[in-house]
Order: C-alpha cells, then structure tokens, then sequence
C-alpha cells in the first residue's frame, strides 16, 4: 500500500474512533438523566436519536432506579423481547407497548 491510502485508512480510523467516543459519552449521559429522573425510559425509548439506536433496550431499563437484571428480564421476557434487542430494531409498536410498560403517559413523541 502506498502512504496516501495509509493515510487515508488513518483518518478513517480516527473519524470512527471519535465517531464512537461521542456515542459513548451521550449514552453515559442520557444514563445518568435516567437515574436521576429527568429523562424516562419510556422518552429514550419513543424518541428516535443516533446515539440509541444500536443500545440494548435493557442498558436503558437497568439506569432507571430500582430497576435490576431479574426486573428487566420480567419485563422483557413479558413482552417477548429478548435481553440484547437493540432499540434502533424495535418496531412502532412494541416501542409503545414498552413505553406504555414503563407507564409513560406523555403525548405523542
């Protein structure tokens, strides 16, 4: 390989690597609102963002309070929803029945 492609698969690389830190830090972020109680689970559920598209639905449920693995699995297994179903891959209406779950009451996201 000649250095301009190197150069080239260089910059790819890091593009992917901040690409991939910024990701991490809105899910850490959208976390702690979770806990905290500023965001529900039932909104980063509804809500359509990049950074949650390929996050497991129970990382979400488990930063919510009081909410541990045993409880997710109630839940998920309820639904018939398996643990590593990404929330980018879940249908219109299993989002809503998930939200609906979770009791959220809001308006149309």
């Amino acid at each position: 390989m000649d250095s301009g492609t190197l150069a080239v698969e260089d910059a790819q690389r890091l593009d992917a690597l901040a690409r991939a830190n910024r990701v991490r830090v809105d899910r850490a972020k959208l976390k702690r609102r979770i806990a905290s109680g500023e965001t529900s689970a039932a909104e980063a559920i509804l809500l359509q963002r990049s950074e949650t598209h390929t996050m497991p639905v129970v990382e979400v449920l488990t930063s919510q309070r009081n909410w541990g693995d045993m409880r997710c699995r109630r839940l998920l297994l309820a639904m018939r929803l398996h643990e590593t179903k990404r929330i980018g891959s879940l249908t219109d209406r299993q989002r809503r029945m998930l939200a609906d779950r979770l009791g959220y009451r809001g308006g149309e996201i």
